[in-house]
């Protein structure tokens, strides 16, 4: 599990995902596995400004672009998306 500098508390990742508080809220997403073959943070649904910030955070962390998609979607391969 990984902790980050700025939010150490609230903020965490383990397995590429991506969780603040105890919510799962984003995942990382490695070019690989995806259509378009490039990395992303996949953002699972709509958050509170904290968490939202927290979600950017992570993006600007990893120089990684966000691509809002709901999770069960995100977890049965629907991955014909393009980063922005």
């Amino acid at each position: 599990m990984k902790t980050f500098d700025k939010y150490k508390v609230n903020l965490r990742e383990h397995n590429n995902k991506i969780y603040s508080y105890d919510t799962h809220v984003a995942t990382i997403h490695y070019g690989a596995n995806m259509k378009k073959d490039e990395d992303a943070l996949i953002q699972h649904g709509w958050w509170s400004v904290t968490t939202q910030k927290h979600v950017n955070y992570v993006a600007n962390e990893y120089d990684l672009p966000i691509i809002e998609m709901d999770e069960g979607k995100y977890a049965t391969g629907h991955l014909n998306i393009k980063a922005y």
